[in-house]
């Protein structure tokens, strides 16, 4: 009987290779964004990469702080400058192929800001409960703090100028 080749575990990478590639391609995108002299591409971000398995495709997810009324332009500009990408990507990564670049705002940050917003607004809050700070021993509905007593000392365990409360009593 011959033995393995290879020992059974399958990989020593912690992740797939598909995570790997989409971060691989994340990086190198970003950085040739930056040398792109494109004003329209100036403030956009490259939020994530999805690479099909074979390698043919990727979706560039995008976005930007104009949010939607900049996507027709940045749109427009990373697909002049697709082909320099992908060129970029055949330089940098090593891997049999390149895939083919294909553009897409990020619309899963887009839905969390907006449901941010949704959220700040005070009537779609419910009222918070009072605090445990807001509670203490107010049972009998009047005022804990009693008076200002410069008198007091260490005697008392009070500093002079201490104000004294029932539960300190």
């Amino acid at each position: 009987m011959s033995k393995p080749r290879r020992p059974a575990s399958s990989t020593t990478h912690k992740y797939p290779r598909t995570a790997r590639l989409n971060e691989s391609l994340r990086e190198v995108i970003a950085e040739e964004l930056t040398k792109i002299d494109d004003e329209r591409l100036d403030l956009v971000t490259i939020t994530a990469i999805d690479v099909d398995s074979e390698m043919n495709r990727a979706i560039v997810f995008f976005d930007s702080l104009l949010g939607v009324d900049g996507d027709a332009g940045i749109l427009e500009a990373l697909g002049q400058h697709r082909i320099r990408l992908q060129s970029s990507i055949g330089r940098q990564v090593r891997a049999k192929k390149t895939p083919i670049l294909s553009f897409k705002p990020d619309d899963v940050i887009r839905s969390a800001e907006h449901i941010q917003e949704i959220l700040a607004k005070s009537a779609t809050l419910p009222e918070r409960p009072p605090t445990p700070d807001d509670e203490l021993d107010d049972t009998d509905g009047t005022d804990d703090e009693i008076e200002t007593n410069p008198e007091l000392d260490d005697a008392t365990g009070h500093p002079a100028g201490a104000k004294i409360h029932r539960h300190d009593i």
